[in-house]
């Protein structure tokens, strides 16, 4: 892997894994402005309450929050505006239907750079329900308790 295509991790959505039972994912792009660039190279990015919206063919990354870059000045963004992302349309007409499926919804999992580009790892994910993140944490309990066990054999 060239220097250039190093990824550099922003934020990710860490409770969207125990909220969530993640099906597929995708890479997609995103179209922002200087400011929210500038913002998101000094990591301040947040996508806890975000989610990826299918609108006329287009996608869109909603309620992600970028902090304002303080030496923009006057020229700077909204904190929560919607990001419009750059997926080739067959990938659109691909996730839209799929998406307006009843219990599944499209959601952001990363924020990073890939060289000097900004891109979202998106994922299509069921909603777990109580019993459900319950067993995922009693497993993930068992799984660290056997590492312990080996660890000390």
């Amino acid at each position: 892997m060239a220097k250039s295509d190093a990824i550099t991790v922003v934020c990710e959505n860490r409770r969207a894994r125990h909220e969530y039972e993640v099906q597929d994912s995708i890479e997609a792009g995103l179209a922002l402005t200087g400011s929210e660039v500038k913002a998101l190279r000094g990591g301040h990015g947040n996508l806890a309450e975000a989610y990826v919206r299918f609108d006329n063919g287009e996608a869109w990354l909603v309620d992600a929050h970028i902090s304002p870059y303080a030496q923009a000045g006057r020229n700077n963004h909204e904190a929560k505006r919607p990001r419009k992302l750059l997926l080739a349309k067959n990938e659109i007409l691909k996730w839209a239907p799929r998406v307006s499926q009843k219990g599944l919804t499209a959601i952001p999992l990363r924020l990073y750079f890939k060289g000097p580009w900004a891109k979202v790892e998106v994922a299509l994910a069921r909603g777990k329900k109580l019993h459900d993140k319950r067993q995922s944490l009693k497993e993930a309990d068992d799984r660290r308790e056997m590492d312990r066990a080996l660890k000390h054999r």
